[in-house]
C-alpha cells in the first residue's frame, strides 16, 4: 500500500466500516523558518450505488481522494455497509447516510473544516448529509464541524430525491457532470440544479464515469478547493468587532 494511504476500521451503525485515509500532500510552509502546515482539513467522501459495483476503490472516488489529498487535505473514504468488509445490508439510502456521518464522527477533528464530496449515489448522501449537518448548526449555539467545501459529481438526481444545497454553501459547492451521462442525463441534474440557481460545471462529451476525463476532473475539483479556501480565509470572521 501507498505510504501516504493507511486503512481505517471505524465503528458504523449497524457494524465495523472499512475505510481508506490518502494523507495530505505536504503544503508550503507560509515562513521559511517554520514547519509544513498541518492538514487543511478532513475530506468525507463517498462512493457510487452499493447494489451495481459501487465502492471506495471506484476510480472517480480514487480521483476525488486524490484531488484533496494534493490540495492538502486528510482525505476519508469508505465502503457503505453491506460492502467490502463493512458490516450489514443496503438500506436506500437511509443506512448509508448514517453510515457517512459516522464516519465524519470519528475521523474529522473538531473545530478544524470539513469537506464532503461523493459521487453518484454518494453525491446524493453527501448532500443530504450537507442538509443534515446544516440543520444542526442552525439548531445549536455551537457547532464541531465547520463545512468548507461540497463537492458532488455525477449526482444521482434522476433516480433519488437529492436536497438542495443550503444556499450559504452554493460558493462552497462544486457539482460536476458529464455533457453525455447516459445514466444520470444532465438535463435531471440541470432540473435539480435551476431552482437553486446552483452552478453547474459541465464536462463537454464526458460519460457518467468520465472515463478518460478523470485527470480534467481531478483539476476541476483541485481549482475549486483552492478557490474555496481562498474565500474562506478571506471571508471576515462574523464574531469579530
Amino acid at each position: 500500500m501507498n505510504a501516504s494511504r493507511q486503512t481505517l476500521a471505524l465503528r458504523g451503525p449497524v457494524g465495523a466500516l472499512e475505510a481508506l485515509l490518502d494523507l495530505p500532500d505536504a503544503l508550503p510552509p507560509p515562513d521559511a523558518r517554520l514547519g509544513g502546515q498541518p492538514p487543511r482539513g478532513t475530506a468525507v467522501i463517498a462512493h457510487p450505488h452499493p447494489l451495481f459495483g459501487g465502492t471506495m476503490n471506484n476510480k472517480v472516488v480514487s480521483t476525488l481522494a486524490r484531488a484533496f489529498a494534493r490540495s492538502g487535505w486528510r482525505a476519508v473514504r469508505f465502503n457503505f455497509r453491506g460492502v467490502g468488509a463493512s458490516a450489514g445490508s443496503y438500506d436506500e439510502g437511509a443506512g448509508e447516510l448514517l453510515d457517512l456521518l459516522a464516519v465524519i464522527e470519528q475521523t474529522a477533528t473538531g473545530g478544524q473544516p470539513l469537506a464532503l464530496a461523493g459521487f453518484s449515489f454518494g453525491a446524493f448522501v453527501a448532500a443530504r448529509a450537507a442538509q443534515r449537518l446544516f440543520a444542526e448548526e442552525a439548531a445549536a449555539a455551537t457547532q464541531p464541524f465547520s463545512l468548507a467545501s461540497l463537492v458532488l459529481a455525477g449526482t444521482a438526481a434522476a433516480r433519488f430525491d437529492v436536497p438542495p444545497v443550503p444556499a450559504h454553501l452554493h460558493a462552497l459547492t462544486l457539482v460536476v457532470h458529464g455533457e453525455q451521462d447516459d445514466t444520470v442525463p444532465l438535463a435531471d441534474v440541470m432540473n435539480w440544479a435551476r431552482p437553486q440557481s446552483l452552478a453547474v460545471t459541465v464536462v463537454p462529451g464526458g460519460g457518467h464515469f468520465f472515463h478518460g476525463q478523470l485527470p480534467l476532473l481531478r483539476g476541476l475539483v483541485e481549482r475549486h478547493l483552492r478557490g474555496a479556501w481562498d474565500g474562506r480565509c478571506a471571508m471576515p470572521d462574523p464574531l469579530a468587532g
